[in-house]
Parts: C-alpha cells; structure tokens; sequence
C-alpha cells in the first residue's frame, strides 16, 4: 500500500517531539500496541535521524515512519536517506516538496490559507498539513473542503478525542496528534508506556466507528 493510502486509512498521524535515542523505540511499540501506526519523528530533535533509522529498522513494515518539522530540501533528503518514509513541514516550501518528489517519498507541507493550500498542491504536494488547525476549528476546515474536495488534508494542532471525530466528518482525511497523545518527558517507566498505549486506543476506537 502507498504511504498516502496508508496514512489515508489509519487517519492517525503520532507527531512525536522531543524523544530520545532511548525511549523513541519503546514510544513507537507503545503506540503500536495502541493502534497508531503512522508515527512522525521531529527534525529538530538531537539525533533525530538515528531514531528514525531505529524505528525503521526495528518494527519495519508494522508502522510508517515520517519525518516532521522538516523546513529545508536538505534536512528532507537527510531524513529520505535515514529511511523517512514521509516529509512533513510545518510550512510550505517548494524546494522541499521538489525534493520528496525526487526520491519518490510523500510530501505534507503546512499551509493555513486557501492560497497557501492551492500554492502547496499546485508545486506536487501529496497532502496539505492545515497547521494550526485549532486557529479556526472545524468549521474552517469544512469551508476549505468546500472549494477544494480534491485536495487531501491533514489536520494538526490541537487535535484531541474531543474534535478529533468533528474534523473528520467535515472533511479532514488525516490528523496530527502530539501531546495530547504522546509526552516523551512525561514517560518514565513501564506504567507510563501502558498509559500511552491506553491514549492512543481512545484515537483508533474513535477513528472505526467513523469508518
């Protein structure tokens, strides 16, 4: 299955920032348990490419490992390399989406305004990231739709299990979840990674009734 489709299907992205070359596996096969199997590792984060490699090398094809806050053509081809198998931005860059492009890997830039998402689609992006989304909430979401029903969007930014379903109906194919799913720091022990597991299965029990 294409990494689009995939994403398409699970609607669950786990953005998860501020992890360590520690605790990144343990996180991954906590969510897994959980049910979330599209993980998103951000760039920022020290080491961040080992973790990726990590993940990849470790769960394999069980998840789809991507790469978030990537915000240049260099820290995409970077993370590609390290086995990325997506490319989010928290904004839209051209260069950046020309450079997923070329290794064959999905592009989500970060996009808020109608021109911003159009601009995103027209230069090959394979689904537009609408960051903040809790700037405007649903009904935004929903007049997006309206004039654009062929371009696929990822919600991210303030998404929880109470709007989660919300966005969804109104017309978002996928949603972005960071620390109201996942808090690196506040995992220190196995009770902790039980918890997280528990969260995620509150975000895929609500996504099967939709479906």
């Amino acid at each position: 299955m294409e990494a689009v489709d995939f994403i398409k299907k699970q609607v669950i992205v786990a953005v998860i920032r501020e992890a360590t070359v520690n605790n990144i596996l343990p996180i991954a096969n906590a969510l897994y348990d959980g049910g979330v199997k599209v993980m998103e590792v951000t760039a920022e984060t020290p080491g961040v490419m080992g973790m990726i490699e990590k993940v990849r090398s470790e769960l394999g094809d069980k998840v789809l490992v991507g790469a978030g806050t990537v915000l240049d053509p260099e820290t995409a081809r970077a993370a590609i390399m390290a086995g990325s198998q997506f490319i989010v931005s928290p904004s839209l860059n051209a260069e950046t989406i020309k450079m997923a492009k070329r290794y064959g890997i999905p592009s989500i830039p970060g996009a808020l305004t109608p021109t911003e998402i159009i601009t995103a689609f027209e230069h090959g992006a394979d689904m537009i990231k609408v960051f903040p989304a809790n700037a405007f909430g649903p009904g935004y979401i929903r007049n997006i739709h309206g004039p654009f029903p062929h371009i696929p969007l990822m919600v991210t930014g303030g998404i929880n299990t109470g709007n989660l379903k919300e966005y969804i109906e109104v017309g978002a194919l996928a949603a972005g979840v960071g620390g109201n799913l996942v808090n690196p720091k506040h995992l220190n022990n196995d009770e902790d990674f039980l918890m997280l597991t528990k969260n995620a299965r509150k975000y895929t029990e609500i996504i099967k009734k939709i479906q």
